[in-house]
């Protein structure tokens, strides 16, 4: 009998089964568009492996408004690492939108992924909004995974559940940033939920640590201590790897982050998996500028080069 293809559209594949009720409550079929019609569902499906000198390609699904144009090898330091940018060509992401995003990373591939832009999340009056991201990298393999800062626009409701599957010899750099609203119209934590999940796993199964968040600004305070502050923005840095002692690189990442200027710190991921910084300040230029300095830093720890132009086509 022969492997059955996966269908990738198939209602199960996009749909999250566990979503925090601060989000679930919402749902419903919309008067416009409901959830599976063309443009509401956005999959990508992307496998890398290791060809002769350097990552290549190998496995490409996409459907919009979900997409990417070929990988790119512009990185001086790394001529073998394939450069993805992600492309989300319907602006934004409406009510009813469920997106998924599948990275698969082979035994010694080495990836770089990023988005060529924010992702805003407009206003929702009905329905609500996921977004499902798999990440795998196998034995010796590198991925290093920073999207651009999501948006919240007052009235949003949206749920990410990001799962990382990472072989104990390979090393995964994961950045995310979120604001508190449109800061330059004034415009803060009038969202109506934001919720995200992020669990780490070995390839055998074993939890390495999870980090979830739950803003609902109209069920608990969200600007108090251990949340926002009076902050605009927030960035996390996770990095997953064994290419370096945990508590050096944890000491080198809070050095640079205390010296910034801004409020944050670092520390040791749980069993020592690695280490994770976080940074909240006023405005996006400071922080953004900020975390990369944090993946430059981590990156010529476990890698041995610096960091490409993110903003590099």
């Amino acid at each position: 009998m022969g492997i059955r293809p996966i269908d990738r559209l198939a209602a199960d594949r996009y749909t999250i089964p566990a979503i925090p009720e601060a989000v679930a409550r919402y749902a419903q079929v919309p008067d416009t568009l409901p959830v599976g019609s063309p443009g509401k569902v956005g999959v990508l499906d992307l496998v890398f492996e290791r060809r002769g000198e350097r990552t290549e390609l190998t496995g490409h699904y996409q459907k919009t408004p979900l997409q990417i144009m070929r990988p790119l090898y512009h990185d001086p330091s790394r001529p073998d690492l394939a450069c993805v940018m992600v492309i989300a060509v319907g602006g934004g992401v409406l009510q009813g939108d469920r997106y998924r995003l599948d990275l698969t990373c082979g035994a010694d591939a080495s990836v770089y992924v990023t988005t060529q832009a924010a992702t805003k999340i407009y206003r929702m009056e009905q329905d609500y909004a996921t977004q499902l991201v798999s990440i795998a990298v196998g034995p010796g393999g590198s991925l290093e995974y920073l999207p651009g800062p999501v948006i919240p626009f007052a009235g949003s409701r949206f749920y990410q559940r990001t799962r990382l599957t990472v072989d104990p010899s390979a090393t995964v750099i994961l950045g995310e940033t979120m604001l508190a609203g449109r800061l330059a119209r004034g415009e803060r934590h009038a969202y109506t939920a934001y919720c995200s999940d992020l669990d780490v796993h070995r390839p055998a199964g074993d939890l390495l640590f999870a980090d979830p968040v739950r803003l609902v600004p109209a069920q608990a305070p969200v600007t108090g201590p251990a949340m926002f502050g009076g902050h605009g923005v927030l960035s996390t840095l996770y990095v997953v790897t064994a290419a370096v002692a945990a508590g050096d690189l944890a000491g080198e990442l809070h050095e640079a982050a205390t010296r910034s200027g801004l409020t944050g710190g670092a520390g040791v991921l749980p069993g020592g998996a690695g280490a994770w910084a976080r940074l909240l300040g006023p405005e996006t230029p400071r922080v953004t500028a900020t975390l990369e300095h944090l993946w430059d830093i981590a990156r010529r720890m476990t890698i041995g080069s610096p960091a490409p132009d993110r903003r590099k086509p």
